[in-house]
């Protein structure tokens, strides 16, 4: 929700004034206030009449309606924010609990589908954009986010600049990898849509950068070009990265940071769609004597 969309209220002035003193970001403020919308909506007066009784109805609402568990979570996290800092009433959520998410296990692609799949993109830009998410593990946001000078073809690393939770890292710079964005940077150069220091992957104009949307179009097209018939996302690159560095006998420590993972666990989840570990392992039934 664009907050110059609609006039703003003092109260949701003094929300917007909340999440800015405490360096949110556009994404996060703009989950916050469809929370407190969709409450609002809901109850059908100001949020800030709300009881806890309402807030209660209103957990009730969304899971009879069949929201997922996410959403449900976003929401009740974006109205923990307006009621405990905002309104200081923190009481009125006792009653609106978070639910329990089914843990699913992401699409995997082979090593022979991620190459058919970078492949099948429709021209260079694409296929380095795909290259960089399946050989750095970088979410699309940190794709598209990247310039020119953050390649260090010295220390083969690729700075990632403020990546999600506005952390920076380092991701690896294979020589293949080095390679192909040497050969896009000179096909771009010679275009005239790379500026000095200029984003890596920009887009029609070259002041702005490529969109996570137009990137997922890209990969859309390449797996069914590919003829790869799972649910093929930017995602799903970096889960292959991940379990592919994993089946490679990688830490799983050293996938922690180049994934940007704070926590071990969120890591270990890879351990359960790493198929090569699984085929190493000897039944102890091959191990029992004939009767």
């Amino acid at each position: 929700m664009n907050p110059s969309s609609q006039a703003v209220t003092p109260l949701r002035q003094r929300m917007l004034d909340d999440m800015h003193m405490r360096k949110l970001g556009p994404k996060t403020q703009v989950g916050y206030l469809r929370a407190v919308r969709y409450l609002a909506g809901f109850l059908q007066r100001s949020p800030d009449t709300a009881t806890a009784e309402d807030l209660r109805r209103f957990q009730l609402h969304m899971v009879d309606r069949g929201i997922s568990p996410i959403t449900i979570n976003a929401t009740i996290t974006g109205l923990r924010f307006f009621f405990y800092v905002t309104l200081d009433r923190g009481e009125l959520m006792a009653k609106m609990n978070y639910v329990r998410v089914p843990q699913k296990l992401p699409v995997v692609l082979s090593r022979d589908e991620a190459a058919r799949l970078i492949a099948a993109a429709s021209n260079v830009k694409y296929r380095t954009a795909l290259s960089i998410a399946y050989g750095t593990g970088l979410r699309v946001s940190e794709v598209i986010a990247l310039k020119v000078g953050d390649i260090d073809s010295q220390r083969m690393t690729l700075r990632v600049e403020q990546g999600k939770g506005r952390k920076d890292r380092y991701a690896m710079l294979s020589p293949v990898l080095l390679e192909r964005l040497r050969a896009w940077w000179r096909f771009a150069h010679a275009q005239g849509n790379m500026l000095p220091n200029g984003w890596l992957f920009p887009g029609m104009n070259p002041v702005d950068a490529l969109s996570a949307r137009q990137l997922n179009r890209a990969i859309h097209a390449a797996a069914e070009v590919a003829r790869i018939d799972k649910r093929v996302s930017m995602h799903t690159l970096r889960h292959s990265f991940a379990t592919h560095l994993l089946e490679q006998k990688v830490d799983i420590r050293v996938i922690q940071v180049m994934l940007g993972h704070s926590r071990l666990e969120t890591t270990t989840l890879y351990t359960h769609v790493a198929t090569e570990l699984l085929r190493e392992v000897v039944s102890p039934l091959e191990r029992l004597q004939p009767a």
